[in-house]
């Protein structure tokens, strides 16, 4: 074959005409080419084209000056790709009449000139009869006497051959996303079509962009492929099989560090494949694959470098076994071209992978990593992205632990699914937590919101929804700007859509919202979440509210009127309202379950801000722990509620509150009209104060203080004897 065809006419498609060692043709005056009778090929010098059935496996006959034979009684075959060897014994069929020279082919006879259509994909090599040597039944060649070759899958011998297979191996590579599936792509489309079997070696780690590779340069065997050594007596190697990944991987070093200015190193840099024979391959492989593994010799392997963008990222061993044909050195473009296609696509799946590890770091800081636990309530949240491929979106939900054991519920939508939308759903979560902190009404956490969002840009548009739940007074306070109306389920399974103002959504400007406070008992649901949930292509908003209202009080009706259905499995059934193909948006879902603290589990007390006010704290202390059982408690009670209380009747002007919640902890709440924060310091040992805050630190189990838009909260908790 010439080798120069594939280097001068890389794109052409076209089957070439044989007879590259005949001197050129005359060229007619006129312009036309001048015709003379070729000489037949050497027989196997090209693999015939695979007979359909009822086709003549010669094709039609060429026509002969009159008077002239062919030999062994036999007609030349016209095609110049497929010559039909002689002596195979095979019916000969009758020669056809004489025609002119450049008469073609009759509709009913075989075109062996032109092959079919490839089919798409990787194009099958010839395996059948016609492609083989002629032989007996004593698997002998008539022509030479020797034994035929064993019957496998042939090397590719034409241009066109090798241009179909780069074609349909670049498109079945450049399908992978991911690292793993552009490595198998590459394995699968060579084996066995190109070779029996593949190595391919990945940098470790693989370099990500212009960042730059710190220490030596490692290889990493990441995947081999070869073809089962099983071998079907009738049609050779059984392609049909799926290649066997495990066996040259234990046979071969997995980790390979190349040494500078070794012989690997140099292959490396050359970047252009070679055969396993050349100097320079035969001390880089035992380098590579280690001394255990050796390759077949006389050119069955090619060893191709993986160059991305900027540098090496790895090399490909393609290997043939002895008894197939060896590799040509067209074969030596070919596997240029897959490593190239393959070392490109590993450069963007490594590109791609960062990404999505960013995008899903930022997602997950933005939401919260787990949901408080406050008192009187039990929470459960869902977040759903948009697609696989766009993991980070602008929706968001919170839980803000409040001061007076109440719990903050938020969740919100900023339009778009971009970086630039999480990015503006981080501020303003981040705005959120800060005025929760600030205790102030849900209303004016909404109008701070807006603020927020104009100052980030004109266009900065959100919805959000804020709630504030009280597990002492049972009720919910909630205002609402421009988001889907919160669902909350009762314990005997009716599920109502709450009546909320809507408002306008965050950045519109100039607006007020309003705030409505609503029954909470004990034993229901609310349910929260996001238009993701509720709207798509295939219904509206309305439509989507009803039908989960529907599948809530449907799920209730399992659990029966006396027990609600638990949390987590009812966001499960919630979620499993969506058909496939029903989500368009991101979704942010988050369950609160009321269960709320009983009136005999609250002593709440005010007290006026005088001397005699830390005594009553304790006596009126002591009564509620005997009441409760848990006179075991009093002693550290007493004293630590004597310290805060004393702190606060010292700066108040107004009366002093004291609150005793009995849950799974007791927790104490004393509450004044100063705003400054206590801070805990260490007191000298001649100052007469400034150890109170330091027994509370010593005795609590935890403490804090919370500033309110009245004053401030100084709370602290014991565990239960």
């Amino acid at each position: 074959m010439d080798s120069t065809r594939v280097t001068e006419h890389p794109t052409s498609h076209e089957r070439r005409q044989s007879g590259a060692g005949r001197p050129s043709t005359p060229a007619d005056p006129r312009g036309a080419l001048l015709h003379t009778p070729e000489p037949l090929r050497a027989p196997g010098a090209l693999p015939a084209q695979p007979a359909r059935t009822g086709d003549a496996s010669t094709g039609s006959a060429p026509s002969t000056p009159r008077g002239q034979h062919g030999s062994s009684g036999t007609q030349a075959s016209a095609s110049t790709d497929t010559p039909s060897p002689s002596g195979t014994g095979a019916s000969t069929p009758p020669p056809a009449a004489p025609g002119p020279e450049h008469s073609q082919p009759s509709a009913s006879e075989p075109d062996a000139h032109r092959p079919r259509p490839a089919p798409e994909g990787i194009p099958a090599q010839p395996g059948a009869e016609g492609d083989r040597p002629s032989g007996n039944s004593a698997g002998t060649d008539r022509r030479t006497g020797q034994g035929l070759p064993h019957a496998g899958p042939m090397p590719m011998r034409r241009d066109g051959d090798r241009l179909r297979f780069v074609g349909a191996a670049t498109r079945r590579i450049a399908r992978g996303i991911d690292l793993d599936e552009i490595v198998m792509g590459l394995c699968r489309a060579t084996v066995p079509t190109f070779s029996d079997a593949i190595l391919v070696y990945l940098r470790d780690p693989l370099p990500v962009g212009d960042e730059r590779p710190t220490g030596p340069l490692v290889l990493r065997l990441r995947r081999t492929d070869r073809i089962p050594e099983e071998r079907d007596t009738e049609n050779g190697f059984m392609p049909a099989l799926r290649p066997e990944p495990n066996e040259l991987s234990a046979m071969t070093a997995e980790l390979c560090e190349v040494r500078p200015g070794g012989a690997l190193a140099e292959v490396l840099r050359g970047v252009r494949p070679v055969f396993a024979d050349a100097p320079a391959a035969r001390a880089a492989l035992p380098e590579l694959i280690g001394d255990e593994l050796s390759v077949p010799t006389g050119q069955r392997a090619i060893l191709a470098p993986l160059r991305g963008r900027r540098r090496v990222i790895g090399a490909a061993l393609f290997v043939r076994r002895p008894e197939r044909m060896a590799f040509e050195t067209d074969d030596l473009l070919v596997a240029a071209q897959l490593a190239t296609h393959s070392a490109l696509g590993i450069d963007k799946a490594v590109l791609y992978g960062r990404e999505a590890y960013i995008a899903d770091e930022l997602q997950r800081t933005m939401l919260p990593e787990t949901l408080p636990r406050p008192t009187g309530v039990r929470l459960a949240s869902r977040y759903l992205p948009a697609a696989e491929t766009a993991r980070v979106g602008g929706d968001w939900y919170d839980a803000i632990p409040l001061p007076g054991s109440r719990v903050a519920l938020v969740v919100g939508d900023v339009m778009g699914h971009s970086m630039t939308s999480a990015a503006i759903m981080g501020q303003l979560r981040t705005t959120a937590q800060t005025l929760a902190g600030l205790d102030l009404p849900p209303q004016e956490v909404l109008h701070h919101l807006d603020e927020q969002a104009q100052r980030l840009g004109t266009d900065r548009m959100a919805t959000c929804l804020y709630a504030v739940y009280d597990p002492v007074a049972h009720r919910i306070t909630i205002a609402n700007a421009g988001h889907p109306p919160p669902v909350l389920l009762h314990l005997g399974g009716r599920a109502e859509v709450l009546r909320v103002p809507p408002g306008a959504p965050i950045g519109v400007g100039g607006v007020d919202f309003e705030a409505v406070e609503l029954d909470a008992p004990a034993g229901a649901t609310l349910l929260l979440y996001t238009d993701g949930l509720v709207e798509s292509r295939l219904r509206d908003v309305w439509t989507g509210i009803e039908q989960l209202r529907e599948k809530l009080a449907a799920t209730a009706q399992l659990t029966g009127p006396d027990h609600p259905p638990p949390l987590e499995a009812l966001c499960d059934e919630v979620l499993d309202m969506l058909g496939p193909g029903d989500r368009d948006d991101d979704i942010a879902l988050l369950a609160a379950r009321f269960d709320g603290i009983a009136p005999s589990d609250v002593a709440y007390w005010f007290l006026e801000p005088e001397d005699a006010a830390p005594g009553r704290a304790r006596r009126r202390a002591r009564r509620a722990l005997s009441r409760w059982g848990m006179e075991d408690m009093s002693d550290s009670v007493e004293l630590l509620v004597s310290e805060v209380v004393t702190n606060a009747v010292r700066y108040a002007s107004r009366p002093v509150t004291l609150r005793l919640l009995r849950t799974d902890v007791l927790r104490c709440e004393v509450g004044d009209d100063v705003p400054q924060l206590p801070r805990l310091r260490q007191a000298r040992a001649t100052d007469e104060g400034g150890r109170g805050l330091y027994l509370v630190n010593k005795l609590a189990r935890r403490w804090g203080a919370t500033r309110l838009s009245t004053g401030k909260v100084v709370w602290f908790e014991l565990n239960r004897g």
